[in-house]
């Protein structure tokens, strides 16, 4: 199903998204840390609770990833299951394309004999389709 395989790469973008933000989160509350030790700053009570909030978002972020992940494993199975339907599927759609096509041809063939024996005189009647 192609739904499926577009969902799953939707997912799969997000989770790249969020792993980048949780980069630059990383990458953010390194460098407060760098510019407080190289200034000999002391970090009051109001910078610490900004770094955890950091810190809880990288959280969220990763257990909304961990979310996702789960979500893949199951679309995966069911994009299996589904693909091994479809090629059932599509196999009884040929044959039935077949005996359609089949039963048209014979349907076209009777109606061009009809027509043949329209207005004739032959004993062996009009055969109906």
């Amino acid at each position: 199903m192609q739904f499926l395989t577009k969902l799953d790469g939707l997912l799969t973008h997000i989770k790249q998204v969020e792993n980048e933000t949780i980069d630059l989160t990383r990458e953010a509350q390194l460098r407060f840390v760098q510019f407080i030790e190289k200034n000999n700053l002391h970090a009051d009570d109001a910078t610490i609770e900004a770094m955890q909030y950091q810190d809880i978002v990288s959280q969220q972020l990763s257990a909304s990833i961990e979310a996702i992940e789960s979500v893949q494993a199951y679309l995966q199975y069911f994009s299996k299951a589904f693909s091994e339907d479809d090629a059932i599927a599509m196999q009884s759609i040929q044959k039935m394309d077949d005996k359609l096509g089949n039963a048209l041809e014979k349907a076209k063939a009777k109606h061009a004999a009809f027509s043949g024996r329209l207005g004739s005189n032959e004993e062996n009647g009009i055969e109906f389709f």
